[in-house]
């Protein structure tokens, strides 16, 4: 008969199903055990030849299960609760039960298991000291110097990446302010780097002389964002952004990444970041080809777009009819929640349900890690395009907050993942020694999983709420004291219309978020020393930076 165990962590759905033979033991004539069968912690294969280097386990019931898949390079993960008693079993061995199908996928699942119990267990070479609860510190001065390389003259080798510049970019300064490290020494750089790949006809191109992209764009303004300053914002050419990104509108409400480009649901969250950001327009640019096909606005049909991405799986998908993937499920989820409140766009345009159970489903055992598709292998840079989704939902969940938020308010719907389990997948697995962070023990590190691997533990780190406040309230409210000339723009500004009209785009601008209670200290399995700084949910920059710079735009004169 099929075993069924529902698990805090599932390989591919909610449920785990797999045939096991069970073999009572002989018991001698004294015995008064009863025996009962159950699933053995390490199962073997089914129907396994004598001499095939594999062994039948005793469990704790004195009885001997075999299942498939399991050789004695498994058997030494033996760890006892006992040896570790800070550490959850679960990251202490190979999960209960085994698919019978034997696969290239499973076989790479396995060997990428038993990688990852190596390092959970801090007996990998090189593998820093761990503390009371088996988890590595934050080699943090390491990394810093990892991404401050990034952005020294690369080798001849990097040209690969010459469409990624503003990706190379961003994703080290963001890196390096949640580290804590002063990137304002690089603003000027910055700017020199970016002014030249900016297009006459608006938005930014990957490279010099490169069609202006999506993608590029995003990476380009988030990057001036996050140096902050007017110097740096004041370059971004808003008018021809607006005309550029009006003619990358398409009649069935999505956005194309470039003119004539492909189509998909990055498109839509990158548009909608840029036009959050920068105060721009939502009616479309005279001319552009959505507006002669009869579309008014930069947002007609693009909720529905998004909805039509959901998945039989009941994940999201780039474009409808594709493949669910945790890049997209995050970029669907922040576009809604930039379209309108959280708990009101999500639910309406999306399966919520089927979406948890799927994303669910991402997170493994024993890694803790999370996967960006089903039988996918974990990946750390999905501590962002999955972690980065539960403050989301959470807040579809919960509904808005009162303006003020004291940190022990309890919301009704708490953690709907495992936090500590991907905080050790973080530390234990994914720091490279001597710097920067990796997808997992077998491959390098590289700027990309370093600033979303980080991204993700910022994630685990802090409590985020969607509030009832607008985004100058909550700038004033998050950033400290104000700086001239920040300051004297707040009273001005609020004195304009309300941040949600029907002409911007503004809910993004409303999450409020803190640390976690010393009363949670349970749930705190790392040092004060491993804390990183908070980012923003949706637009993946340093807590406050979006808002200052959504204030700095504001206050421009209409165009």
């Amino acid at each position: 008969m099929p075993i069924v165990i529902k698990r805090t962590f599932s390989r591919r759905t909610k449920f785990v199903r797999a045939s096991a033979k069970v073999i009572p033991r002989q018991h001698s004539k004294d015995s008064s055990q009863s025996g009962t069968p159950r699933i053995n912690p390490e199962p073997v294969p089914l129907g396994h030849q004598e001499d095939s280097g594999l062994e039948d386990i005793e469990d704790p019931d004195d009885t001997v299960v075999r299942n498939k898949g399991c050789s004695k390079a498994i058997l030494k993960h033996r760890f006892t609760m006992d040896q570790h008693p800070l550490i959850p079993d679960y990251a202490l061995r190979l999960p209960l039960i085994k698919d019978l199908l034997d696969t290239q996928t499973s076989g790479a699942q396995d060997e990428a298991a038993l990688q990852a119990l190596t390092w959970l267990e801090g007996a990998a070479p090189g593998q820093g000291p761990a503390n009371r609860y088996g988890i590595q510190a934050l080699e943090r001065q390491d990394h810093v110097s990892y991404l401050r390389a990034r952005l020294q003259k690369l080798p001849g080798a990097a040209v690969f990446a010459d469409a990624s510049r503003p990706w190379l970019v961003y994703w080290a300064l963001v890196g390096l302010s949640m580290l804590g490290d002063d990137i304002s020494g690089y603003r000027e750089r910055v700017i020199e780097t970016f002014t030249p790949l900016q297009n006459v006809s608006g938005g930014f191109g990957g490279g010099h002389g490169h069609l202006s992209h999506c993608a590029a764009t995003y990476a380009a303004v988030l990057s001036l964002v996050t140096v902050g300053g007017a110097e740096a914002l004041e370059i971004v050419n808003r008018k021809a952004m607006w005309n550029w990104i009006s003619q990358l509108k398409q009649s069935d409400g999505g956005f194309t990444l470039s003119v004539n480009g492909e189509e998909d649901v990055r498109g839509a969250y990158c548009v909608l970041s840029i036009v959050a950001i920068l105060g721009l327009p939502l009616e479309l640019a005279a001319g552009s080809d959505a507006k002669v096909s009869g579309l008014t606005s930069l947002t007609d049909g693009l909720p529905e777009y998004i909805s039509r991405c959901q998945t039989y799986e009941g994940g999201i998908s780039g474009s409808p009819g594709s493949e669910a993937h945790g890049g997209y499920a995050f970029c669907a989820l922040a576009a809604l929640s930039i379209l309108g409140e959280p708990h009101k766009t999500i639910p309406k345009y999306m399966d919520l349900p089927s979406l948890i159970r799927w994303l669910s489903a991402r997170q493994y055992a024993p890694e803790g890690g999370f996967s960006g598709r089903s039988n996918k292998l974990a990946d750390g840079c999905y501590s962002w395009w999955i972690g980065g989704c539960w403050p989301i939902i959470e807040a579809a969940l919960n509904g808005p907050t009162l303006s003020s938020v004291h940190p022990s308010w309890k919301p009704p719907v708490g953690n709907l993942f495992d936090r500590q389990g991907l905080i050790r997948y973080i530390l234990s697995c994914c720091q490279e020694p001597g710097g920067g962070l990796r997808d997992k023990p077998s491959k390098n590190p590289d700027g990309y999983h370093t600033c979303y691997i980080l991204a993700g533990l910022s994630m685990t780190q802090y409590t985020y709420h969607y509030s009832t406040i607008n985004f100058v309230e909550s700038l004033e409210q998050h950033r400290g004291a104000t700086s001239h000339p920040l300051s004297e723009l707040i009273a001005e500004i609020e004195n304009k219309a309300d941040s949600a009209t029907s002409s911007h785009i503004s809910s993004a601008f409303s999450w409020v978020g803190h640390r976690k209670l010393k009363s949670e200290a349970s749930l705190q399995i790392y040092g004060d020393e491993d804390i990183v700084k908070m980012i923003h949910p949706i637009f993946v920059v340093p807590w406050g930076k979006a808002e200052k710079a959504r204030v700095w735009f504001q206050n421009l004169e209409k165009f």
